[in-house]
């Protein structure tokens, strides 16, 4: 008997072991069950970014391919740009070399029909002169220059500035470092009643009345004939 009811504990004991064993499979199986399925949506979501960032990188290629297009056509326009440029810069040479040339050319002719007009009569502004000096220049340690026209007798000397087109500031420029370098240059004449004169093709209101308020006569060309201007009294 006894042998017999230890029997039926170990079944007993079997039959509540197997259970456990089977209620622990289960439980595995579900959570197996739940992580297989947390592994699925996981797996689900990356294919989906990844087809996402697919897309994205699909789109920054072409968006690359449409900026390298662009750079291409920029560099374009900037070859085609600085070759302009060059172009240009080559065509303001010439036209700044011509017009150095014209405004040299100018000056020139300015300053050969005063020479050949004063050279015919040796006067000017009521006063004859002995002698006519074209460019005169002097150059020292310090100090140089060059004078368009200088004409002098034994007490007066003019000293003739010669323009194509004067300007204002050109009797500044005549009454102050011109006249002061004169001076300098050529310290035998500082005795000599000194006519400072403006020579120009043309002149005009300003400039005739600046240069007669500072004793300033001006020379001016009409037609083929040299007409003066004087000033009041001679500036020595």
């Amino acid at each position: 008997m006894e042998t017999l009811k230890e029997i039926q504990d170990i079944l007993v004991k079997l039959a509540k072991s197997q259970a456990e064993s089977s209620q622990q499979m289960e439980k595995r199986d579900k959570k197996r069950d739940i992580e297989w399925k947390k592994l699925r949506i996981a797996q689900a979501e990356t294919t989906e970014q990844m087809k996402k960032t697919d897309e994205q990188m699909k789109k920054t290629n072409e968006q690359m391919r449409k900026t390298d297009e662009q750079m291409r056509k920029t560099d374009e326009q900037m070859k085609k740009t600085d070759e302009q440029m060059d172009k240009l810069i080559k065509q303001t040479k010439k036209t700044d070399k011509y017009v150095g040339n014209m405004g040299r050319n100018n000056g020139f002719i300015a300053e050969e029909f005063f020479v050949n007009s004063l050279s015919k009569t040796f006067e000017v502004g009521g006063i004859n002169y002995d002698d006519l000096y074209k460019n005169l220049s002097r150059t020292t340690k310090k100090l140089q220059g060059e004078f368009d026209i200088v004409m002098v007798n034994g007490k007066d000397i003019a000293i003739i500035e010669t323009k194509y087109k004067a300007h204002e500031n050109d009797v500044d420029d005549l009454i102050g470092k011109k006249h002061r370098n004169f001076k300098k240059l050529f310290p035998q004449y500082n005795d000599y009643n000194h006519h400072l004169m403006l020579a120009s093709f043309y002149v005009y209101d300003k400039l005739m009345e600046k240069a007669i308020k500072n004793n300033v006569t001006i020379l001016q060309r009409v037609g083929d004939v040299l007409e003066t201007f004087p000033p009041n009294p001679p500036k020595k």
